[in-house]
């Protein structure tokens, strides 16, 4: 009998009615006295046997490769979204209902209505690094545990990052679209003049990690750095980052690009609006592949639209996936569908961690990447 099994007992037990017999395969041979011997009765027996062995029951919204969900049902019992498409919340609510686990995506709203639907909710993992679409205060005061994936997608979003800032100061989804239209007829002196990164200066809103890993890239251009933070690093920092402070209004009235990479709450909500765009240069061009929210984007159209801004280029939307259409308007915008941290080896290290963290909880242990200290203490057992 396994050491797991002789834990699920409540009183030292006996399945065969005889302890020699049932200790025979382990170190301990010890004679246990008559009276320490209980035989359950047949139906109590099986009852344990299948709360000993039952697995965990986990649901999946966004699995990213059958190999990833094999290896997942070796260790719980698995329900799994495989058609790829996203459900409704009350599709999530109904199939989430009996699950210990959830494996969720950035786009799945966990929120009081859900985790009061179900019940024996332990643990809630976000593979993405953001987690506005989780409900922390919710989470806490019901005892259930969130987790993202903070650390293996740095680099690979800040390359993303600097895709998008080279595409639109070069203009090169205009001339790709040129190209196609068959329009080319030959070189032009004046064909698609860009801005030149090299030497310019890059203002970083948000110096995490993965601004840092976008500041980092920015050297390799010999440009000037500034960020703004909430809270000013120190000044070994800066100097060990090659990287100056600036106030808001200073960074948006210097900086020729403009990088947003801070997390969303309420307090940040349009932290980009009309009144801050009307600040930047009209070469200035704005980059935001952290969190739809933090830039209005009706403002944004409108500045676009009018050139009081020379270009953006976004990954991420107010209202995902129903951006603003007017968007699809304009030359002088690069859009992308959310690709941040979309290579194989990243998103398979995103799942990797979000499994990591949902083993530990389901084990009794503190997960990695816990968001919300304070449910620990009285998390759901």
């Amino acid at each position: 009998m396994s050491g797991d099994l002789k834990n699920s007992c409540t009183r030292p037990c006996s399945f065969t009615g005889t302890h020699r017999e049932n200790t025979r395969d382990t170190q301990d041979h010890t004679p246990a006295s008559p009276a320490a011997i209980i035989v359950l009765p047949e139906s109590e027996r099986k009852e344990t046997l299948r709360t000993a062995f039952m697995k965990a029951r986990i649901l999946v919204t966004r699995p990213p490769s059958n190999a990833a969900l094999v290896e997942l049902r070796r260790r719980f019992s698995v329900e799994a979204n495989e058609q790829g498409s996203a459900w409704s919340a009350e599709e999530l609510r109904l199939r989430a209902a009996d699950k210990d686990g959830l494996l969720i995506s950035g786009a799945d709203r966990i929120d009081g209505p859900l985790l009061d639907a179900t019940p024996k909710l332990k643990v809630v993992c976000n593979v993405a690094v953001g987690y506005n679409n989780i409900d922390l205060a919710a989470c806490s005061t019901r005892g259930v545990l969130a987790t993202n994936t903070p650390g293996v997608l740095d680099e690979t979003t800040a390359d993303l990052t600097w895709a998008l800032l080279l595409a639109t100061a070069r203009r090169l989804p205009e001339a790709e679209r040129f190209m196609r239209a068959g329009q080319w007829q030959g070189w032009r002196g004046d064909t698609f003049m860009g801005r030149d990164v090299h030497h310019a200066t890059l203002g970083i809103i948000g110096l995490g990690r993965i601004g840092l890993a976008v500041a980092r890239r920015a050297h390799g251009f010999s440009m000037k750095v500034l960020y703004h933070n909430r809270h000013r690093l120190s000044r070994k920092v800066e100097q060990q980052w090659g990287v100056t402070y600036a106030t808001l209004p200073r960074l948006l009235r210097t900086a020729d690009f403009i990088s947003l990479h801070l997390p969303y709450s309420p307090e940040v909500h349009h932290l980009i609006g009309e009144k801050q765009i009307a600040q930047m240069k009209p070469s200035a061009v704005l980059v935001n592949a952290a969190r739809g929210g933090l830039v209005d984007d009706v403002a944004l159209i409108a500045a676009l639209r009018s050139r009081r801004i020379a270009a953006a280029g976004l990954d991420v939307f107010e209202s995902e996936p129903n951006f603003n259409s007017g968007f699809l308007e304009l030359d002088n915008v690069a859009i992308l569908p959310h690709i941040g941290s979309a290579t194989q080896v990243t998103r398979q290290a995103m799942f990797q961690l979000a499994v990591k963290n949902l083993t530990a909880a389901l084990a009794g242990k503190r997960p990695p990447s816990l968001l919300n200290p304070a449910a620990w203490k009285n998390r759901r057992r």
